[in-house]
Protein backbone atom coordinates (compact mmCIF):
# COMPACT_ATOMS: atom_id res chain seq x y z
CA UNK A 1 0.00 0.00 0.00
CA UNK A 2 1.53 3.55 -0.80
CA UNK A 3 1.98 5.44 2.13
CA UNK A 4 1.28 9.46 1.20
CA UNK A 5 1.99 11.88 3.84
CA UNK A 6 -0.39 15.42 3.53
CA UNK A 7 -0.47 18.68 5.76
CA UNK A 8 -3.44 18.54 8.45
CA UNK A 9 -3.73 22.31 8.97
CA UNK A 10 -2.32 25.43 7.90
CA UNK A 11 -2.72 26.78 4.06
CA UNK A 12 -1.71 23.94 2.27
CA UNK A 13 -4.20 21.71 3.74
CA UNK A 14 -7.80 21.81 2.49
CA UNK A 15 -5.74 22.45 -0.83
CA UNK A 16 -3.95 19.36 -1.00
CA UNK A 17 -7.63 17.78 0.10
CA UNK A 18 -9.02 19.48 -3.14
CA UNK A 19 -6.49 18.84 -5.30
CA UNK A 20 -6.92 15.00 -4.22
CA UNK A 21 -9.98 14.42 -4.41
CA UNK A 22 -10.14 15.84 -7.71
CA UNK A 23 -7.83 13.44 -8.47
CA UNK A 24 -9.84 10.10 -7.55
CA UNK A 25 -8.78 9.61 -4.10
CA UNK A 26 -10.61 9.08 -1.03
CA UNK A 27 -9.91 12.04 2.09
CA UNK A 28 -10.71 11.76 5.56
CA UNK A 29 -14.56 13.50 6.60
CA UNK A 30 -13.09 14.28 9.90
CA UNK A 31 -10.92 17.09 10.67
CA UNK A 32 -9.27 14.89 13.52
CA UNK A 33 -9.08 12.05 12.04
CA UNK A 34 -4.99 11.59 11.21
CA UNK A 35 -5.18 8.32 9.15
CA UNK A 36 -6.82 7.55 5.97
CA UNK A 37 -7.53 4.76 3.98
CA UNK A 38 -8.61 4.52 0.44
CA UNK A 39 -8.36 0.68 0.38
CA UNK A 40 -9.45 0.77 -3.89
CA UNK A 41 -6.49 2.66 -5.03
CA UNK A 42 -4.06 1.00 -2.57
CA UNK A 43 -3.18 4.22 -0.78
CA UNK A 44 -3.14 5.29 2.79
CA UNK A 45 -2.90 8.89 3.76
CA UNK A 46 -1.07 10.44 6.83
CA UNK A 47 -2.35 14.16 8.19
CA UNK A 48 1.21 15.34 9.62
CA UNK A 49 2.49 18.83 10.82
CA UNK A 50 3.59 20.13 7.27
CA UNK A 51 6.70 20.95 8.36
CA UNK A 52 7.31 17.07 9.74
CA UNK A 53 6.36 15.87 6.41
CA UNK A 54 9.65 16.11 4.16
CA UNK A 55 11.34 14.35 7.59
CA UNK A 56 8.69 11.19 7.02
CA UNK A 57 9.72 11.14 3.68
CA UNK A 58 13.47 11.46 3.48
CA UNK A 59 13.66 8.48 6.05
CA UNK A 60 11.53 6.63 3.66
CA UNK A 61 8.82 5.89 6.52
CA UNK A 62 6.10 7.43 3.79
CA UNK A 63 6.52 7.12 0.00
CA UNK A 64 5.46 10.57 -0.56
CA UNK A 65 4.09 13.78 0.26
CA UNK A 66 2.70 17.43 -0.59
CA UNK A 67 4.21 20.19 1.71
CA UNK A 68 5.68 22.97 0.69
CA UNK A 69 8.93 24.13 -1.22
CA UNK A 70 10.00 25.88 1.49
CA UNK A 71 9.00 23.64 4.21
CA UNK A 72 11.33 21.08 2.04
CA UNK A 73 14.89 22.92 1.89
CA UNK A 74 14.42 24.14 5.50
CA UNK A 75 14.08 20.56 6.89
CA UNK A 76 17.64 19.69 5.34
CA UNK A 77 16.03 15.91 4.60
CA UNK A 78 17.06 13.56 1.89
CA UNK A 79 13.75 14.29 -0.22
CA UNK A 80 12.67 15.62 -3.64
CA UNK A 81 10.78 17.81 -5.45
CA UNK A 82 8.83 15.32 -7.68
CA UNK A 83 5.80 18.27 -8.86
CA UNK A 84 4.78 21.27 -8.25
CA UNK A 85 1.16 21.44 -7.39
CA UNK A 86 0.54 25.11 -8.42
CA UNK A 87 -1.23 25.98 -5.10
CA UNK A 88 0.55 27.57 -1.71
CA UNK A 89 2.39 30.31 -3.54
CA UNK A 90 4.67 32.28 -0.88
CA UNK A 91 7.50 34.68 -1.92
CA UNK A 92 10.51 34.87 1.05
CA UNK A 93 12.52 37.85 0.72
CA UNK A 94 15.08 39.70 2.87
CA UNK A 95 13.91 43.65 4.69
CA UNK A 96 16.13 45.70 6.66
CA UNK A 97 15.58 49.40 7.97
CA UNK A 98 15.52 51.87 5.46
CA UNK A 99 19.44 52.67 3.96
CA UNK A 100 21.09 50.53 6.34
CA UNK A 101 21.37 48.12 3.48
CA UNK A 102 20.96 48.39 -0.31
CA UNK A 103 21.82 45.39 -1.61
CA UNK A 104 21.98 41.28 -0.56
CA UNK A 105 25.93 41.21 -1.24
CA UNK A 106 25.39 43.38 1.94
CA UNK A 107 24.05 40.94 4.32
CA UNK A 108 27.65 38.88 4.90
CA UNK A 109 28.15 39.12 8.65
CA UNK A 110 24.80 40.28 9.56
CA UNK A 111 22.29 38.60 12.39
CA UNK A 112 19.37 37.67 10.38
CA UNK A 113 16.60 36.88 11.76
CA UNK A 114 13.96 33.81 10.01
CA UNK A 115 11.50 31.21 10.81
CA UNK A 116 13.52 29.60 7.93
CA UNK A 117 17.12 29.25 8.67
CA UNK A 118 17.73 26.24 6.14
CA UNK A 119 16.38 28.35 3.43
CA UNK A 120 18.11 31.44 4.13
CA UNK A 121 21.44 29.14 4.92
CA UNK A 122 21.10 27.68 1.95
CA UNK A 123 20.64 31.11 -0.23
CA UNK A 124 23.79 32.63 1.61
CA UNK A 125 25.95 28.99 0.80
CA UNK A 126 24.84 29.64 -3.08
CA UNK A 127 26.03 33.61 -2.95
CA UNK A 128 29.25 32.51 -1.21
CA UNK A 129 28.28 34.78 2.39
CA UNK A 130 28.33 33.99 5.84
CA UNK A 131 26.07 35.40 8.36
CA UNK A 132 24.69 34.58 11.80
CA UNK A 133 20.94 33.15 11.51
CA UNK A 134 18.91 32.97 14.29
CA UNK A 135 15.77 31.44 14.50
CA UNK A 136 12.27 32.92 15.54
CA UNK A 137 9.16 30.81 15.43
CA UNK A 138 6.93 33.89 14.19
CA UNK A 139 6.84 37.68 14.09
CA UNK A 140 10.50 38.11 13.22
CA UNK A 141 9.60 41.21 11.30
CA UNK A 142 9.99 43.15 15.39
CA UNK A 143 13.30 41.29 15.76
CA UNK A 144 15.61 44.55 14.01
CA UNK A 145 13.27 46.78 16.58
CA UNK A 146 13.96 44.41 19.62
CA UNK A 147 17.45 43.97 18.62
CA UNK A 148 17.79 40.28 18.10
CA UNK A 149 18.92 41.17 13.97
CA UNK A 150 20.04 43.30 11.32
CA UNK A 151 18.30 41.94 8.99
CA UNK A 152 14.97 39.51 8.71
CA UNK A 153 14.09 36.99 6.12
CA UNK A 154 10.32 35.70 5.50
CA UNK A 155 7.30 35.51 3.57
CA UNK A 156 6.40 38.60 1.50
CA UNK A 157 3.04 39.52 0.35
CA UNK A 158 1.79 42.88 0.37
CA UNK A 159 5.05 43.99 2.32
CA UNK A 160 2.52 46.00 4.68
CA UNK A 161 3.45 44.19 7.81
CA UNK A 162 7.24 44.81 7.03
CA UNK A 163 6.51 48.75 6.58
CA UNK A 164 4.62 48.83 9.71
CA UNK A 165 7.66 47.67 11.00
CA UNK A 166 9.90 50.07 9.76
CA UNK A 167 11.17 47.39 7.17
CA UNK A 168 11.70 47.94 3.46
CA UNK A 169 12.59 45.03 0.94
CA UNK A 170 16.10 43.90 0.11
CA UNK A 171 16.55 43.00 -3.63
CA UNK A 172 15.32 40.11 -5.55
CA UNK A 173 13.24 37.10 -3.51
CA UNK A 174 15.46 34.81 -1.93
CA UNK A 175 12.81 31.59 -2.91
CA UNK A 176 9.85 31.66 -4.54
CA UNK A 177 7.55 28.45 -2.95
CA UNK A 178 4.77 26.18 -3.48
CA UNK A 179 3.43 23.26 -2.75
CA UNK A 180 5.13 20.24 -4.33
CA UNK A 181 4.77 16.66 -4.27
CA UNK A 182 8.26 15.26 -2.40
CA UNK A 183 9.49 11.50 -2.98
CA UNK A 184 12.78 10.18 -0.71
CA UNK A 185 16.24 11.14 -3.23
CA UNK A 186 16.77 7.24 -4.56
CA UNK A 187 13.87 5.98 -4.38
CA UNK A 188 12.93 3.60 -7.07
CA UNK A 189 10.99 5.36 -9.67
CA UNK A 190 9.16 2.46 -11.01
CA UNK A 191 6.66 2.32 -8.42
CA UNK A 192 3.26 1.85 -10.78
CA UNK A 193 1.13 3.16 -7.79
CA UNK A 194 2.94 6.42 -7.30
CA UNK A 195 3.11 6.67 -10.90
CA UNK A 196 -0.52 6.13 -10.58
CA UNK A 197 -0.82 9.04 -8.37
CA UNK A 198 2.03 11.16 -10.47
CA UNK A 199 -0.39 10.96 -13.54
CA UNK A 200 -3.71 11.85 -11.66
CA UNK A 201 -2.39 14.59 -10.33
CA UNK A 202 -0.62 16.08 -13.63
CA UNK A 203 -4.27 15.02 -15.17
CA UNK A 204 -5.68 17.58 -12.53
CA UNK A 205 -3.15 20.38 -13.25
CA UNK A 206 -4.05 20.00 -16.74
CA UNK A 207 -7.71 20.06 -16.19
CA UNK A 208 -7.29 23.10 -14.26
CA UNK A 209 -5.23 25.04 -16.86
CA UNK A 210 -7.72 24.32 -19.92
CA UNK A 211 -11.18 23.94 -21.20
CA UNK A 212 -12.63 22.08 -23.87
CA UNK A 213 -13.63 24.57 -26.72
CA UNK A 214 -15.84 23.18 -29.35
CA UNK A 215 -17.33 25.36 -32.48
CA UNK A 216 -18.68 25.09 -35.94
CA UNK A 217 -17.08 26.53 -38.74
CA UNK A 218 -16.89 26.70 -42.88
CA UNK A 219 -14.32 24.14 -44.26
CA UNK A 220 -12.77 26.62 -46.37
CA UNK A 221 -11.87 28.46 -43.21
CA UNK A 222 -10.38 25.52 -40.97
CA UNK A 223 -7.27 26.34 -41.25
CA UNK A 224 -6.93 29.94 -40.12
CA UNK A 225 -9.91 28.18 -37.39
CA UNK A 226 -7.09 25.61 -36.07
CA UNK A 227 -4.48 27.74 -36.13
CA UNK A 228 -6.33 29.80 -33.37
CA UNK A 229 -7.14 26.44 -31.50
CA UNK A 230 -4.47 24.04 -32.04
CA UNK A 231 -5.47 21.54 -29.22
CA UNK A 232 -2.48 19.81 -27.44
CA UNK A 233 -1.83 17.53 -30.31
CA UNK A 234 -4.58 17.94 -32.81
CA UNK A 235 -8.01 18.92 -33.02
CA UNK A 236 -11.08 16.94 -33.67
CA UNK A 237 -12.58 17.82 -36.94
CA UNK A 238 -15.99 15.86 -37.92
CA UNK A 239 -18.05 16.72 -40.55
CA UNK A 240 -21.28 18.52 -40.50
CA UNK A 241 -24.55 17.46 -41.97
CA UNK A 242 -24.41 21.13 -43.72
CA UNK A 243 -22.79 20.96 -46.60
CA UNK A 244 -18.89 22.32 -46.33
CA UNK A 245 -19.55 23.26 -42.70
CA UNK A 246 -16.91 21.14 -39.54
CA UNK A 247 -17.35 20.86 -36.31
CA UNK A 248 -14.54 21.04 -34.46
CA UNK A 249 -13.11 20.64 -30.39
CA UNK A 250 -9.83 21.28 -29.23
CA UNK A 251 -8.36 22.24 -25.42
CA UNK A 252 -7.58 26.09 -25.18
CA UNK A 253 -5.72 27.95 -22.54
CA UNK A 254 -8.53 28.59 -19.68
CA UNK A 255 -7.28 32.00 -19.36
CA UNK A 256 -7.14 32.63 -23.59
CA UNK A 257 -11.06 31.16 -24.38
CA UNK A 258 -12.65 34.46 -24.35
CA UNK A 259 -10.20 36.12 -26.42
CA UNK A 260 -9.78 33.03 -28.58
CA UNK A 261 -13.99 32.61 -29.12
CA UNK A 262 -14.28 36.86 -30.05
CA UNK A 263 -11.69 35.85 -32.74
CA UNK A 264 -13.16 32.54 -33.71
CA UNK A 265 -16.58 34.38 -34.13
CA UNK A 266 -15.06 37.29 -35.88
CA UNK A 267 -13.50 34.74 -38.34
CA UNK A 268 -16.88 33.11 -38.88
CA UNK A 269 -17.07 30.32 -36.55
CA UNK A 270 -20.83 29.41 -35.03
CA UNK A 271 -21.70 27.32 -31.94
CA UNK A 272 -19.28 28.39 -29.63
CA UNK A 273 -19.19 26.32 -26.64
CA UNK A 274 -16.49 25.66 -23.73
CA UNK A 275 -16.81 23.02 -21.57
CA UNK A 276 -14.94 22.36 -17.92
CA UNK A 277 -12.64 19.40 -17.70
CA UNK A 278 -12.69 17.90 -14.54
CA UNK A 279 -9.82 15.36 -15.51
CA UNK A 280 -7.72 13.96 -17.86
CA UNK A 281 -5.17 11.62 -18.94
CA UNK A 282 -2.70 13.08 -21.76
Amino acid sequence: MLRIAIPNKGTLSAPATQMLREAGYRQRTDPKDLVCRDEPNDVEFFYLRPRDIATYVGSGDLDLGITGRDLLIDAGSPAEEVLDLNFGGATFRFAAPPETITSPDEIGGRRIATAYPGVVERHLTERGLKADVVRLDGAVENAVRLGVADVVADVVETGATLRQAGLVIIGEPILRSSAVLIRRVGAPTNNQKAEQLLRRLHGVLVARRYVMLAYDVRADLLDRATALTPGIESPTISPLHREGWVAVQAMVLRNDVHQIMDELYDLGARAILVTAIDACRL
